[in-house]
């Protein structure tokens, strides 16, 4: 069983680091499924698991110069109140019932990930914006001023769009156990105009901000095999560094639709089992 748990880590560390956004959702049907841990304790192993493997993949990224170690941290900070929020919303949930929230929490990320294969243009886009600094759009008093009047309009709309983001992401890590990487990477690539390499690697920072928050609340409330999330977290971080060095080296859609399919086939079979569960 040791085995197995360390490559499920490494699956869902791979993922996480190389995508920025999605892998995370892999922990908890793994710890809950096959490590066996009950649905609340699985969601709380998940913040260690995912925090750590997160942590991992952003020095990773850190070193590649894809890491905005200040705005991630802000971002991060955002999203306390959500994370504090998600978290107590967890304990007061009927267990079941949270499974299937969670099962159709993963058609949407799917159904997320899935439409933005086809927003590469739009990327671009952004990208060339990022790019270009004479166009972009600088968050700083010398853009709110002066020469830069017409982009400063636009500012307050980009910071409310962040706390927006930054709540969602707190609130979905604290109730779930996840990441939320795929809230944070576009709001970063459209709201703060960040490349897609700069926004994955920074997202991996804002998550494990976020795990770190959401499990400081709740560690005394759920029981958790310390040894099954050791052994699983060690494949993840190992995944992780090497998924932050994947994501340098190809575009991974063909590895993002490949991971699509696998999340519609794992909220089928938790959706089903947690109805049924349910209905008995």
């Amino acid at each position: 069983m040791d085995l197995v748990l360390v490559v499920l880590g490494f699956i869902m560390g791979g993922a996480l680091g190389a995508l920025g956004g999605g892998g995370s959702i892999l922990a908890v049907p793994m710890l809950v499924y096959i490590a066996g841990e009950s649905i609340k304790a699985g969601t709380t192993a998940s913040l260690v698991a995912v925090g750590a493997a997160a942590l991992a993949g952003a020095v990773g990224h850190f070193f590649s110069g894809r890491v905005k170690v200040g705005k991630g941290l802000i971002f991060g900070v955002l999203g306390v109140g959500g994370s504090l929020l998600g978290s107590a919303l967890n304990k007061l949930a009927n267990p079941n019932l949270l499974l299937l929230l969670f099962s159709l929490f993963m058609v949407f990320v799917a159904f997320r990930m899935l439409s933005s294969t086809g927003e590469s243009k739009r990327v671009r886009e952004a990208n060339a914006l990022s790019e270009a600094p004479s166009d972009s759009i600088e968050l700083t008093p010398s853009a709110l001023h002066g020469q830069g009047d017409a982009e400063s309009r636009f500012a307050p709309r980009k910071m409310l769009r962040i706390v927006i983001a930054g709540t969602v992401v707190g609130f979905l890590t604290g109730f779930f156990g996840v990441g939320g990487g795929f809230v944070i990477v576009p709001a970063l690539v459209l709201a703060l105009d960040f490349s897609m390499a700069d926004a994955i690697g920074t997202s991996l920072l804002v998550i494990a901000v976020n795990s770190v928050i959401s499990l400081s609340v709740r560690i005394g409330a759920s029981h958790i095999d310390w040894a099954v999330v050791m052994i699983f977290s060690s494949g993840a971080l190992v995944g992780s560094l090497l998924g932050s060095r994947a994501a340098s080296m190809f575009q991974g859609i063909a590895l993002k639709r490949a991971f699509v399919a696998l999340l519609f086939l794992l909220a089928a079979y938790m959706g089903g089992d947690s109805i049924i569960k349910l209905l008995h």
